[in-house]
């Protein structure tokens, strides 16, 4: 017999639709955000995993917390930035996802995609409002790896970010 917790985080990972329905639907539960206990992830971090944004959108909407942090310090967006996922990262930040938490290096959602080069999350990511010169651990900012690896796209979707903050 396994536990409750454990039979919701499996029917996530087995995308078992009609059983996590039944089982978040189920007056007083609290799984929607109970974790691995091996890894600290819960059914968010799952999904993020698999780059699955309707699963995300899913969960979110039953009430997954987003930010909750795993073992290694991560957050479902952390993850779903890391791995290029903009539908996921924008469903997450939808449900309340705070884009400026860094991991155990100090690295956010935007210094993420600023070392992948990732034009497109990068812009999405500063019209969501990420901060561009919040630094990582070793001191630097996105804004200062746009101009390490001399980024001239990079650096422009930085110029436009502060220009439509300063309402230019």
């Amino acid at each position: 017999m396994f536990s409750d917790s454990y039979n919701f985080l499996e029917a996530v990972r087995d995308r078992d639709g009609d059983k996590v329905t039944t089982i978040v639907s189920t007056p007083g539960s609290t799984l929607i955000n109970t974790r691995d206990k091996a890894s600290g992830d819960t059914a968010l971090h799952i999904v993020a995993q698999r780059r699955d944004a309707v699963w995300v959108r899913f969960l979110t909407q039953k009430g997954a917390n987003p930010n909750v942090a795993n073992k290694d310090g991560l957050t479902p967006i952390m993850i779903s930035s890391s791995l290029g996922d903009i539908d996921s990262m924008v469903a997450l930040i939808k449900a309340g996802a705070r884009i400026d938490d860094a991991n155990g290096l100090g690295e956010t959602p935007l210094i993420s995609a600023t070392h992948r080069r990732d034009i497109e999350m990068v812009r999405m990511l500063l019209d969501k409002g990420a901060d561009p010169d919040r630094n990582d651990n070793s001191g630097r900012s996105a804004r200062d790896y746009a101009k390490i690896i001399d980024s001239k796209r990079l650096s422009a979707e930085f110029a436009a970010a502060d220009a439509k903050r300063d309402g230019s």
